[in-house]
């Protein structure tokens, strides 16, 4: 099993950026294709972006391509999520999410292990 704890949300202001760190311990980091998603108010959790076992590939959701970047650390344990251009509308907690499928995956139900989330508003 692994244990996830997100950091580095907060208050920004429309245009701004923020990085998301997401630790993770237990079993072996680099067994586990990571994911970021976010949940706003009344709404469903949605995928944001994902990052295969070795780094090597990634995949964004269309309303942030261009905007946000996924990275890992496999030594450190950590992914990361560097959010630049921020607008209103990425307002939400984010999650980050292990899944121990050898793929990038898209989906909630991929994904075994969650975080307890962190708050990103984006002011206009």
């Amino acid at each position: 099993q692994v244990q996830l704890v997100e950091s580095g949300g907060g208050l920004v202001q429309a245009g701004g950026s923020l990085r998301l760190s997401c630790a993770a311990s237990g079993r072996t980091f680099s067994f586990y294709a990571m994911g970021w998603f976010r949940q706003a108010p009344g709404k469903e959790r949605e995928f944001v972006a994902a990052i295969d076992r070795s780094g090597g590939n990634t995949e964004y959701a269309d309303s942030v391509k261009g905007r946000f970047t996924i990275s890992r650390d496999n030594a450190k344990g950590t992914v990361y999520l560097q959010m630049n251009s921020l607008k209103p509308e990425d307002t939400a907690v984010y999650f980050c999410a292990a899944t121990s499928r050898s793929y990038i995956a898209y989906s909630v139900g991929q994904y075994g292990y969650w975080g307890q989330g962190t708050q990103v508003t984006v002011s206009s």
